[in-house]
């Protein structure tokens, strides 16, 4: 099974050149915090209220993509709420792409050539993972947002992630982004973390714009 943070690369993956689809980076870099926090959250290892996220599990998950951000939340001595913890983990964020694109690659689900990352399986399938083979992420997303089919967790969350970089209004066109609105908010609810660090990325994107543009 591939990890939150693989899943959103592959997400922003061009389909036809291997290029990636130009998302502001501090967006990038809070999803791909965000996804690690997610990933951290269906191992149980966290968890969060309205007001704080609490570990549940401090021990190591043998990952190296997820334990120096649960060693972080783990250290701290005061209580954060999730905004807190996305914009610091997001400093980590160029080690958790490398990771993601490179395990991509171990997996054979993509090719790297010169600075392009390209589909290696073009039937839109990823290999057999664990022993089961998987739809590939935007299938399966494009399959939920058109229908009335119930998500599972991670699908959830995902969705979630996508639609706080604004990631699907490159990849749906202006109509097809509008008419899903109302279903992407619907599973978007379904999770409370997932609607924290969706608030969190939003929130500190909207920051960032009022102090390079502040009001008159």
């Amino acid at each position: 099974m591939l990890t939150f943070p693989e899943e959103i690369m592959l997400m922003i993956l061009e389909d036809e050149d291997g290029k990636v689809l130009h998302v502001p980076e501090l967006s990038m870099r809070c999803v791909l915090s965000g996804a690690v926090l997610m990933e951290l959250a269906l191992r149980n290892k966290i968890d969060t209220d309205l007001e704080k996220l609490i570990v549940i599990d401090k021990t190591p998950t043998g990952d190296e993509m997820l334990d120096p951000t649960l060693a972080t939340i783990v250290e701290s001595k005061e209580d954060h709420n999730a905004k807190f913890w996305v914009e610091k983990c997001a400093l980590n964020a160029d080690e958790i792409r490398k990771l993601a694109l490179n395990r991509l690659v171990e997996k054979k689900i993509l090719e790297k050539v010169d600075d392009s990352f390209l589909w290696v399986f073009r039937t839109r399938r990823y290999p057999v993972i664990d022993g089961k083979v998987e739809q590939e992420v935007k299938l399966r997303i494009m399959d939920l947002l058109f229908s009335d089919k119930l998500p599972g967790p991670r699908d959830i969350v995902i969705i979630s992630l996508v639609e706080a970089s604004g990631i699907f209004k490159h990849i749906l066109s202006e109509n097809e982004h509008r008419k899903c609105l109302g279903r992407i908010k619907q599973i978007r609810n379904m999770d409370l973390l997932g609607r924290a660090v969706t608030n969190s990325v939003r929130d500190i994107e909207a920051s960032l714009a009022l102090a390079l543009h502040p009001p008159f």
